[in-house]
This record gives C-alpha cells, sequence and structure tokens, in this order.
C-alpha cells in the first residue's frame, strides 16, 4: 500500500531474483480503502509516491502499476470475495471486514496483472495463509511465494507503522520479539502464552490485542505441538498497532 521500506525492498528484489533477466517484475501500489474499518482513517495512512518510485527503481522493478481508487472501484461497485475460515482469527477477529477487503483487491490485481508468481511477506502471517486459500479455493494460475519477515538490527520487524513511534517508545519495541523468542521455549502450549504475555506486558504503554498460538496453516489455536506453528501477536504501543510472529516448529 506504499509507504515503501526495506521490507518492501526486499520483496521487489526476491522478485528480480526469480523473474531473471529476461522476466518482468511488476510492482502495486495501492491504498486500498476497503480493508480499512469504520475507525481506521484511509484518509491518514502514509503515502510517499516520489519515494515509493526510487525504491521500486533501485530494486530493478520493470512496471509500477498506481491505479486511483475511482479505476479500481466503480461508484456502483457491489461485489466482494470473502474468505470464511481462516479471517475468523487472529486480526480478522479484531478488523471485522479487513480481509473481505484484501481478498477482493488482491484479486482484482491477479486479474489485471497476471502475474505467474506474486510474494507477500510473512510479517502478516494470516494475510499469506488466506490470500494461498484463494488462489486454491478460486483457481487462480499464480504462484503463491512468502518472503521471511525483515527486521531492523534490534529485532523489531519492519514496518510502516514504525514511524509512528516515539523515540521512546522505539526503543522499547524491540522487546515485543524478544518476549516472542523467549516464550517459545517453554514445554507447554499454555506456558508459552503465559509467558510472552507476561514478558510483553513488563514493557511500558503496551496493551495486547491478541496473542495466540496457532496451527501454521489452519490458523486454529494450537493444543499440541504436532504440527508447524506460528506465534502471532498484534500489540498498541502508544499510537500505533504493531503485529509480528514466529515460527514454532513441530516437537515430538
Amino acid at each position: 500500500m506504499g509507504a515503501l521500506h526495506e521490507g518492501h525492498a526486499s520483496l521487489i528484489r526476491r522478485a528480480r531474483n526469480l523473474a531473471g533477466k529476461k522476466g518482468t517484475v511488476v510492482v502495486s501500489v495501492f491504498v486500498n480503502p476497503t480493508q480499512f474499518g469504520p475507525k481506521e482513517d484511509f484518509s491518514k495512512y502514509p503515502r510517499s509516491w516520489s519515494s515509493d518510485l526510487e525504491t521500486c527503481r533501485a530494486c530493478e522493478a520493470d512496471l509500477v502499476f498506481r491505479p486511483s481508487v475511482d479505476q479500481m472501484y466503480r461508484a456502483d461497485h457491489s461485489v466482494f470475495i470473502e474468505e470464511s475460515s481462516l479471517s475468523g482469527h487472529l486480526c480478522g477477529a479484531s478488523r471485522p471486514g479487513h480481509f473481505r477487503g484484501v481478498c477482493t483487491v488482491v484479486a482484482k490485481l491477479f486479474l489485471i496483472v497476471r502475474p505467474d508468481m506474486a510474494i507477500f511477506g510473512e510479517k502478516d502471517w494470516q494475510q499469506l495463509i488466506i490470500i494461498r486459500r484463494m488462489v486454491r479455493d478460486l483457481d487462480f494460475s499464480v504462484r503463491l511465494i512468502g518472503h521471511p519477515i525483515v527486521r531492523e538490527a534490534d529485532g523489531l520487524a519492519i514496518s510502516s507503522r514504525n514511524a509512528y513511534l516515539t523515540v521512546e517508545e522505539r526503543a522499547i519495541a524491540p522487546g515485543i520479539y524478544a518476549a516472542l523468542k523467549m516464550a517459545i521455549g517453554a514445554k507447554r502450549v499454555g506456558d508459552i502464552l503465559k509467558s510472552g504475555r507476561r514478558m510483553i506486558e513488563e514493557i511500558p504503554g503496551t496493551r495486547i490485542d491478541y496473542l495466540e498460538l496457532v496451527d501454521a496453516e489452519t490458523l486454529e489455536r494450537a493444543r499440541s505441538f504436532h504440527r508447524p506453528m506460528r506465534l502471532a501477536v498484534a500489540v498498541f504501543l502508544g499510537r500505533p498497532r504493531l503485529i509480528d510472529n514466529i515460527a514454532v516448529p513441530p516437537r515430538p
């Protein structure tokens, strides 16, 4: 959605590598109004077109697709795509309608651009899994690729929202990821959540939206260590809402 940072740049570079010299790399930049909730200010979302274009050039993108809202949504548009299972958890529970907007706009972008491959960051793990399900269920002929989370040197997941952190908040924000890393060492599922919650709540100014240990594919709450999992969190730290997750491999 624009305001491109190093995390986005890594996706473009990955695409360039996969496409090779003869392939074409397309970057879509579109602040999508249909994924904003009634209390989320679409008009204030950061937009930095000149900087975004320079990032795309530096990462050797061939084409930037930057449609207007009117081009993407007709005034009387009435058709949406809604995933009805995976979107009920995590961010979907906190932001009703969000993933309906995400699925709709991504489907439109796929139909307009017709990519062979599409790369999504793993920072929003739920989004990646939902788009995978959409591609599977609607038979899109696109190969979906997940790209690892890009972090600052101190561990904070890179995000456009980090710009809203005060100097004091930015200094303590890496404690969220540190808490996730420590928590997954617990021996029981319940202890992972208890440990993670305790450590995050000790960070001044935090308010946990959710902290869940979920199956990495179904996003259902994990009950055992038999399958790959993700420990996922959304935390308000001052003004911004920060999300992060970490892989938890199966255990015998």
